[in-house]
């Protein structure tokens, strides 16, 4: 398994400031991103398509040129901030059925996408399950005949078992998960027990670790806020072992969301020690 970095661990260099931090100095473009995650060691990118300053053709193209010329492998992310919203808006629904034959064009064959988010977790969640899993199973057909893999993520709404409950709702070979080993915890559901009933069905990752940060609510997402890989209550390694058992196939996203306190403004440690944390795992598992 390889190791990547997702472009979200620097959302407030991309232009999303949450309000407990502050503006940096100067923002990164999608070629500051790459290099840096080529210096960190990283042998893939997931590109979140929120902060790519074009989605047309052309430009991806371009970009898949750049990419190709640090060798990484690539996910297309598409679904920040709420993405289908529970599957009640359609524009959403129509930009990302556009959206999906575009993968390729960055050579991508998995583009992740979200149906929900923590602002509908309260919500019914049988009912955005139905809704969602009608829209999955228009969207596969063009994904299909795109030769792209979707891969829906825990974006803090679902449990594992509700996402599995998903994945047998759209019943296509080519829908998967996004396995984020960190938004579970943020549901009280163990990420090991997760990752054991849905390690065959994972088509990507994100990798990251949390702690409880005292200086928030714990009734805030980010109370579970993100530290460096291994320096958390996440069980990466368990993780990676349940994925190379399922004989995953992608790559091992590192993605580091809202700092904890102690680490907010250090997105480059905080990353650069991931990447090594995650290859120190990879390179551990017992084939």
């Amino acid at each position: 398994m390889k190791v990547g970095i997702d472009s979200y661990c620097y959302h407030r260099y991309f232009g999303e400031v949450y309000p407990d931090q502050k503006a940096p100095e100067k923002d990164l473009t999608i070629d500051d991103f790459l290099a840096k995650a080529a210096c960190f060691g990283a042998e893939a990118v997931s590109l979140e398509t929120c902060f790519l300053p074009s989605l047309e053709p052309d430009f991806l193209k371009e970009l898949k040129f750049k990419i190709d010329g640090y060798g990484f492998d690539r996910v297309f992310a598409w679904g920040h901030p709420d993405g289908l919203e529970r599957g009640l808006n359609p524009e959403a629904f129509e930009e990302v059925k556009k959206l999906i034959p575009r993968a390729p064009l960055i050579g991508a064959d998995v583009m992740r996408v979200t149906g929900s988010s923590l602002m509908f977790r309260h919500e019914n969640h049988k009912e955005q399950l139905e809704r969602l899993a009608k829209q999955f199973r228009e969207m596969m057909p063009i994904a299909n005949d795109a030769g792209v893999k979707l891969a829906v993520e825990n974006h803090i709404d679902f449990t594992s078992d509700e996402i599995l409950q998903l994945l047998e709702m759209v019943d296509d070979p080519n829908f998967g998960v996004n396995f984020d080993t960190g938004n579970f915890l943020r549901l009280l559901d163990d990420p090991v027990a997760g990752m054991e009933k849905l390690a065959p069905y994972v088509l990507a990752t994100h990798c990251k670790d949390l702690v409880p940060d005292p200086t928030y609510n714990p009734r805030d997402w980010f109370f579970f806020a993100g530290v460096p890989v291994g320096q958390g209550w996440v069980d990466n390694q368990k993780l990676a072992e349940l994925l190379a058992k399922a004989g995953y196939k992608g790559f091992l996203a590192v993605e580091i969301d809202h700092p904890h306190s102690a680490w907010q403004g250090y997105e480059d440690e905080a990353v650069s020690i991931s990447v090594k944390k995650m290859k120190e795992i990879r390179d551990s598992i017992q084939y």
